[in-house]
């Protein structure tokens, strides 16, 4: 259950704040001045540049959605709180907008993106929320990743056992490695051990 409450407080605050970012980006009020003798001068204005600030919440609500697979505990709480936060405030300033807005002759953008930046704020709040009450309990991404310190743990196999000295070879002693290129520094006892009728790979 608290992977299903993370996965879904994950995808409410992206998805409210993609839509937030793309509903303030769109026309919300067009403006005609008609000119005598000129032709009419037309102004568009998007939601950002009614309110400005609903682009920097619905980044914080972006940002702050990524910090929660980061990071657990009181922090994840307290990220919650913050996107509960930003997602009001881009509610808010959606209706403020569009209580102060001469729509003009958008038509109905007017009405429908002022509408869907609310739903966003919403969303993001709604993650907020489940972040804030429940964000303590959900696994931290790094958590898997994370090496195994139990007493007894296997640990990694050596390299392998240390070549037999020419020494050796010289006093007849079996060489169990497997068979290699002789160093330079061997050449010696290998003449030797040829002399002797010994075999100096084995």
């Amino acid at each position: 259950m608290t992977r299903r409450g993370q996965l879904v407080a994950i995808v409410a605050c992206l998805a409210g704040a993609a839509l937030t970012l793309y509903a303030v980006t769109r026309t919300w009020s067009v403006r005609v001045e008609q000119r005598t003798g000129l032709s009419d001068l037309r102004t568009e204005q998007t939601g950002a540049d009614v309110q400005p600030w609903l682009v920097g919440l619905a980044v914080v609500a972006l940002a702050g959605t990524g910090a929660l697979l980061a990071t657990r505990g009181a922090v994840r709480r307290a990220l919650g709180v913050l996107l509960i936060m930003a997602g009001a405030g881009i509610a808010v300033g959606a209706v403020l907008a569009r209580a102060a807005l001469d729509a003009g002759e958008a038509g109905a953008a007017a009405a429908i993106w002022p509408v869907a930046c609310v739903l966003g704020g919403a969303a993001v709040a709604v993650g907020g929320v489940l972040a804030a009450r429940h964000g303590h309990l959900w696994p931290a991404m790094s958590s898997r990743y994370e090496r195994s310190t139990v007493p007894g743990h296997p640990a990694p196999a050596s390299a392998g056992p240390e070549p037999q000295s020419a020494a050796g070879l010289e006093h007849g002693e079996t060489n169990t490695d497997p068979p290699g290129p002789v160093k330079p520094t061997d050449n010696r006892a290998f003449w030797d051990a040829l002399d002797r009728g010994e075999d100096p790979t084995r």
